[in-house]
């Protein structure tokens, strides 16, 4: 060949030593995300055979980076974190500072600056959403007390990683680096820093006010446009579009990372009923450059730091297992929580993932971090998530033991009970919400049965398509001799329809004005309202694209017209 192909190259040997890694994980009762930081060590420098190209798979991680953190904010949920903030937001706050302080600890030992310091105890503080979001999946615990509380403590520890990775750029000088890529070369100093982080606040917050000023109002509409045509393709390219597009715009007009713009991408569609959609769709590309994320991170471990510097891996891995794990437990407990739920969210946290990485990288790009500790952090990472499945299998082993003996349950049953009962409030809120929107969809079938044969995701794009009208008795709606412009399905009241010699009474659940649609030619009656009327519209535009689309649905059109035809000449 002739032609450039690293590109090819490096997604083809990425995917498939994730995939032959990532199965063996899985045989040998790990976590897939092991097999794909290995497969990324693989095809690194510091293992013999091919070499990826960095460049390339690091900009591939860039996507990876927006699409996780687009699914991240899909999945946060401001109802679901308000029901255990009492917990989450103290404790998330409370685990990083002392894990970020043990890090900074451990950096003034080995001689490291206060800034490396810094970054290395907050990479070692954060724990790995994705990770836990596997882990409570594999163990059925999505929907449990600990399993919620988790999720909104790592909610909490995220949204702190994401303002750090908006402040880290801008006080990389004062903490020791150099200026970040999108800094603007000023000069280090109290007052240029305390301007430049003044000026990126301000472009924070415009960002954030923005995003959640217009967001809301234009996101849902986007997708609503791109779901009114019924292609599911131009559906998840719409989700892709806001996905990246915000996160690329955010960047480039408001100087923030992409990370950011990316979440609130997700987290302004998260409350939109198109986010169940939205993200069933985009999964399995979030998924696929999520492995290619890994991989690019386990390209840049060297993995003779476990051979050289042995004792330092340790120290890591035991800050992220037990200093982290043992910071929460007391935090839970201090709060008034029962030790089960202590030591289950001990566990879940006992690891470190894509937001090291993520900081990790960000450290290296600002002179605040180095090689050896973004390999040390790398090998923290790698093991703790190995360890963490035996961690939960100690402490589902524990807790039985620990109520067999007596009071583990007693102290603070109280509090759990209190915050059990406002998770269940905020569940069955969120349930009433989707019980509402699928009784919209029966309540079509049941009113008119001709879209019984249609499936799920017809109904809920024929719902996207009707538009509401309503009718004052005596009001025209038809005129013999129009050129047809819609379907109206009558949802309350009653029309009459006057042919030669009879008039056609028609009530809810009927219908009229398709047979002009399906044939082209024009109104061949007039259509008065007899009562106060509703109706559910379709436009000879959204009629002919959504018949075209279910045949099914045409021919159940045709018969009932052939019937009225028959009836209509048999008066």
């Amino acid at each position: 060949m002739n032609h450039d192909v690293s590109l090819i190259a490096t997604i083809a040997m990425g995917f498939v030593l994730a995939f032959c890694f990532g199965y063996l994980a899985i045989r040998l009762r790990l976590p897939p995300l092991v097999g794909y930081l290995v497969a990324g060590v693989a095809l690194g420098s510091s293992t013999p055979g091919f070499v990826a190209d960095a460049a390339i798979a690091g900009q591939l991680a860039e996507v990876g980076v927006i699409l996780l953190m687009f699914g991240v904010g899909l999945h946060f949920s401001a109802a679901d974190l308000m029901a255990v903030r009492s917990i989450a937001i103290p404790g998330a706050i409370g685990q990083i500072v002392i894990a970020t302080t043990m890090g900074i600890g451990l950096a003034a030992a080995w001689g490291w600056s206060f800034g490396t310091g810094l970054v290395f105890g907050l990479s070692l503080s954060i724990a790995s959403t994705v990770v836990l979001l596997r882990a409570l999946e594999d163990r059925n615990e999505m929907t449990s007390t600990a399993g919620r509380i988790s999720i909104g403590w790592l909610i909490v520890e995220d949204l702190v990683t994401v303002f750090a990775l908006v402040l880290l750029p801008t006080l990389a000088e004062l903490l020791g680096g150099h200026v970040s890529p999108h800094g603007d070369g000023a000069p280090a100093g109290g007052l240029a820093v305390a301007f430049a982080l003044v000026v990126t606040l301000c472009k924070v917050g415009g960002f954030v006010a923005l995003a959640m000023l217009l967001g809301p109002r234009l996101v849902p509409w986007l997708l609503k446009q791109a779901a009114r045509t019924g292609s599911r393709e131009l559906f998840t390219l719409a989700v892709l579009a806001v996905a990246l597009g915000i996160a690329y715009g955010s960047a480039e007009i408001f100087g923030v990372s992409f990370a950011l713009g990316a979440f609130f991408a997700g987290v302004v569609l998260s409350e939109s009923h198109f986010s169940h959609r939205a993200a069933a769709d985009s999964l399995p590309l979030q998924n696929a450059f999520a492995v290619l994320f890994f991989v690019s991170v386990g390209m840049l471990f060297d993995p003779s730091i476990l051979i050289y510097q042995p004792l330092a891996v340790v120290t890591v891995l035991a800050v992220i297992l037990f200093g982290k794990s043992l910071a929460a437990f007391v935090i839970v407990l201090g709060l008034g929580y029962p030790i089960p739920t202590a030591l289950a969210i001990s566990a879940s946290l006992a690891q470190i993932g894509e937001f090291s990485f993520i900081l990790a990288g960000l450290g290296i790009a600002t002179g605040l971090l180095t090689a050896e500790a973004r390999d040390l952090i790398l090998a923290g990472s790698l093991l703790s998530i190995i360890l963490n499945p035996f961690l939960f299998a100690t402490v589902d082993a524990l807790v039985p033991k620990l109520r067999a003996a007596g009071g583990a349950n007693a102290y603070g049953r109280e509090r759990l009970a209190v915050l059990l009962q406002r998770l269940q409030d905020t569940s069955k809120r969120q349930s009433e919400r989707e019980a509402e929107h699928r009784l919209q969809v029966e309540r079509l079938v049941e009113r008119f049965p001709i879209f019984a044969a249609l499936d799920a995701q017809a109904r809920e794009n024929l719902l996207l398509l009707f538009s509401s009208r309503t009718a004052m008795p005596g009001e025209r709606l038809i005129r013999k001799g129009d050129r047809p412009d819609a379907a109206y399905f009558i949802s309350t009241g009653a029309v009459e329809v006057a042919i030669p010699k009879r008039n056609i009474r028609l009530s809810h659940g009927d219908f009229f004005g398709e047979m002009a649609l399906l044939s082209g030619a024009r109104r061949t009656a007039d259509v008065t309202a007899i009562d106060y009327c509703e109706f559910l519209v379709l436009t000879r535009r959204d009629f002919q694209s959504f018949v075209s689309r279910h045949p099914e649905l045409r021919e159940g059109l045709k018969k009932v017209a052939a019937e009225r035809e028959e009836m209509n000449r048999d008066a």
